[in-house]
């Protein structure tokens, strides 16, 4: 399959690829994990991926080339969306790559409907209504490298997912524990977004992510009240906004030496102890809006790297000098592009100019009117 082949085949089919509700999933950089996908983004994906040679090996295309019936089949991709399917269909060909069965009406994954897709490197189920997952499902998946389960009725994290996986997205289902082992030997795993799901903090067994060397992990709109623990150390980005966490202590961060941006926006948070930043030396961003923080945290000075600080709609009267700029030299790395406060008791004529000396520009700085 050819760089252009591929090019033809997503100009020809756009207009049959999303008709479910669901918005477009348009990933413009590392950091657009959260939104839905869009399978052309996906196809350009697996397209850069085989020219990289990093996904596929060469499969001989069968004698006798089938298609499931009402299904888009070109170029080892598989379109089965938006038919009203109730089941997986059976006579999907043994050399598809992309499998799309997004906006249909499937309740269960058996153990067989998978069999043979041994080169699948992507297999999309979002907006169906699958309760059950067969433990053997996956299995015959030996080289898949995403999975996309959102907006199903899931109570678990799907059982022996292949140890292949980069990217799953299983996020508003209605799983409530994650259990120890279930990303045991997925040694490959960069992205899970399991927000939207009701978890609480002790739905998270000891040993659940051990092993698991993840970069980017959302667990929003979710039931926690406080960061949960033992999360992969290796992460670079963590969301656990839209959730009910009130303070934010030493412990709940010291292990993300990693970590370059923190979404905390929309919980109850009124407290940070003194020191927590200092655990997360190469932080580049940092989410604390709609909270009920009364002052800026402690900290911001000694964080040489962090360079956007969302703290509107929080509780904040008043601005320090040095609540944002180090007084010494040599300390801060780089200015800030960001700082939001707006939505706060704050009378910005009252915050001396020399508060933001370590900022790019003057309009970096967003004060707005407070209006209780």
């Amino acid at each position: 399959m050819t760089t252009v082949a591929m090019t033809i085949l997503l100009l020809s089919t756009s207009s049959l690829l999303l008709h479910c509700s669901a918005l477009p999933f348009q990933q413009r950089g590392f950091w657009d994990f959260g939104k839905d996908i869009d399978v052309r983004d996906l196809m350009m994906t697996m397209m850069k991926d085989q020219e990289e040679g990093s996904a596929f090996e060469e499969v001989s295309p069968p004698d006798h080339p089938t298609c499931p019936f009402g299904c888009v089949c070109q170029l080892r991709v598989v379109q089965c969306s938006d038919l009203g399917l109730t089941h997986v269909p059976y006579d999907i060909p043994p050399d598809t790559l992309l499998l799309d069965l997004q906006c249909n009406m499937i309740t269960e994954i058996r153990e067989g409907d998978f069999k043979g897709l041994t080169n699948l490197y992507a297999l999309v189920l979002r907006n169906n209504q699958i309760s059950r997952v067969h433990p053997r499902a996956f299995l015959p998946l030996k080289r898949m490298q995403k999975l996309y389960m959102s907006h199903n009725q899931l109570t678990s994290i799907p059982r022996n997912l292949p140890a292949s996986l980069v990217e799953l997205r299983i996020h508003d289902n209605h799983i409530q524990k994650v259990l120890a082992g279930t990303f045991s030997g997925m040694g490959n795993m960069h992205v899970i977004e399991m927000g939207r799901n009701p978890l609480q903090n002790s739905g998270f067994e000891p040993g659940a992510f051990t092993g698991l060397k993840l970069n980017y992990l959302r667990i929003s709109e979710a039931k926690l009240t406080g960061v949960p623990k033992d999360l992969p150390e290796s992460l670079h980005e963590l969301h656990v906004d839209h959730n009910q966490i009130q303070a934010i202590e030493l412990e709940d961060l010291s292990q993300y030496k990693h970590l370059q941006r923190l979404g905390l926006s929309f919980n109850h948070i009124r407290h940070i102890e003194h020191g927590v930043l200092s655990y997360l030396p190469n932080l580049r961003e940092l989410h604390l809006d709609n909270n009920r923080l009364s002052s800026v945290p402690s900290g911001l000075p000694e964080s040489k790297y962090l360079q956007v600080v969302y703290l509107h709609s929080n509780n904040i009267s008043s601005i320090g000098l040095d609540d944002f700029c180090p007084t010494g030299f040599g300390m801060k790395r780089v200015f800030y592009n960001g700082i939001s406060l707006f939505s706060n008791p704050i009378h910005y004529w009252e915050v001396q100019p020399a508060t933001f000396r370590c900022v790019s520009e003057r309009t970096a700085v967003q004060f707005g009117n407070y209006k209780k």
